[in-house]
């Protein structure tokens, strides 16, 4: 049940408003001056009808008070007798709506009704950024994440050009958004490319934008990620997969702070570049394959993510943070994970490193219903290839190849098929699971 308090110094409005709000279903209080108004505000109402002219105070105080106060509560205003500068204060000071007497009880109600539903989804705004912040959380205590907390924390108070290098798997999306959600570009857009997912002949509309009619199939103008992320971060992710003709563009971007859109035109933008890679760029740039005057400009605050093997301490609270999530997204009851299968996880190699771990914690929870994970469901489906890994010793590669073709297959299965779906579980664009499928000899069925 809803809670109102009505302040006002006639007593026959409290009692004509009282009356049919309480038979509205509402729980409703009153007061008449400012003191008792304070005094009966504990937090606990969700909207307030407050009068401007109090005989003992200013109504327009009295919200500025109650609003730092009780920031969650819904106020309107109510006054018979003030002008629209007044009305305009109240708005600024924070009231939801101003309404002049004689008051329409049929208006009133209305207004409630859309201060209280207002007022949900905010609650509802409030929750999913939480969830959203939580969802790209860094979670684990060893000292390597440690580590990696605080270069974040220095990153973010920067402005500076980031370089995140690590396996795949390991998180970088996680740091790029950890560094915009610390930092001073956090109400502004962040935008990620995954370069190894966009052709080479798209990346730079992808990237830069085109006009109208600047190659085939362009049948309309289009903005590119970089207007996209202006005042905000565009993080590239595989830009060691980016073609050298696209690297000198990006090169240029970043030297004058303008872009040049695909068949002319151009705009000034201001974005913060945040770059991953799971490739050695010195070895390209040894191959003439990347180019060394942007590896330096990109690489000015470099940060490293360990594998998951470096930080094996992490695995239970990491098992835990993705069972939370997981039941909340499948709209679940949590549950619990046995010590034992936390062991087996431990000692597993984990070449996907976090994402693999994610995968094997969801695949375990859909193959058992959503109940309490045991050993046996962490370690059945990957006995075999844990075997194999054994008897392949030295041949790493073979046994990498071999979990990723079982638990591709596995997730395929799992899906019925479906491609889209398949990508999202295994945390891959949909290109690049069919480029992977590919690589392991599976066909799609």
């Amino acid at each position: 049940m809803s809670k109102i308090l009505i302040v006002d110094d006639e007593a026959n409005i409290l009692k004509s408003l009282s009356g049919p709000l309480s038979r509205e279903g509402y729980e409703v209080d009153t007061a008449m001056n400012f003191a008792e108004a304070v005094g009966a505000n504990d937090g606990s109402h969700d909207v307030l009808l407050l009068d401007v002219w109090l005989p003992d105070g200013d109504g327009v105080k009295l919200l500025e008070q109650f609003h730092r106060e009780y920031p969650s509560q819904t106020i309107i205003m109510m006054s018979g007798h003030s002008s629209i500068g007044t009305a305009v204060k109240a708005v600024k000071a924070g009231a939801f709506d101003f309404m002049e007497k004689p008051l329409s009880l049929e208006r009133v109600i209305v207004t409630i009704e859309n201060a209280l539903h207002f007022q949900s989804l905010r609650r509802e705004n409030i929750e999913l950024k939480k969830a959203f912040v939580r969802k790209y959380e860094l979670v684990g205590k060893s000292k390597a994440m440690q580590e990696v907390r605080e270069k974040v924390g220095i990153a973010a108070s920067s402005n500076a050009r980031i370089l995140i290098r690590g396996e795949s798997g390991t998180g970088k999306e996680v740091v790029a958004r950890q560094i915009h959600m610390l930092g001073d570009r956090a109400g502004s857009p962040f935008v990620a490319v995954n370069c190894a997912a966009v052709p080479d002949d798209l990346i730079e509309s992808e990237l830069f934008g085109h006009k109208k009619g600047a190659f085939t199939g362009a049948i309309s103008s289009r903005i590119g990620k970089f207007e996209e992320a202006n005042n905000g971060t565009l993080f590239l992710d595989e830009i060691g997969d980016m073609n050298l003709r696209t690297q000198a563009k990006l090169l240029r971007v970043i030297e004058d702070g303008v872009v040049e859109r695909v068949g002319g035109g151009s705009i000034e933008v201001d974005v913060r570049i945040v770059s991953a890679t799971n490739k050695n760029l010195e070895a390209l740039i040894s191959d003439e394959k990347f180019r060394e005057d942007l590896f330096y400009r990109l690489n000015v605050f470099p940060i490293h993510l360990p594998p998951l093997r470096e930080r094996k301490d992490d695995i239970g609270a990491l098992s835990e943070f993705f069972l939370d999530g997981i039941c909340a997204e499948y709209g679940k009851k949590r549950v619990g994970i046995a010590k034992d299968a936390l062991k087996v996880l431990s000692g597993m190699s984990l070449p996907g490193n976090v994402r693999e771990l994610r995968n094997l914690i969801e695949r375990a929870l859909i193959s058992n219903g959503f109940s309490d994970i045991s050993v046996g469901d962490v370690s059945g489906g990957s006995a075999g290839i844990q075997k194999r890994a054994m008897s392949t010793a030295g041949k790493l590669k073979d046994a990498t190849e071999d979990f990723e073709r079982d638990y591709i297959t596995q997730v395929l299965r799992e899906v019925s098929g479906n491609m889209t779906e398949a990508a999202q579980r295994l945390g891959l664009e949909r290109s690049h699971l069919y480029k992977k499928m590919n690589a392991l000899g599976l066909k799609r069925e």
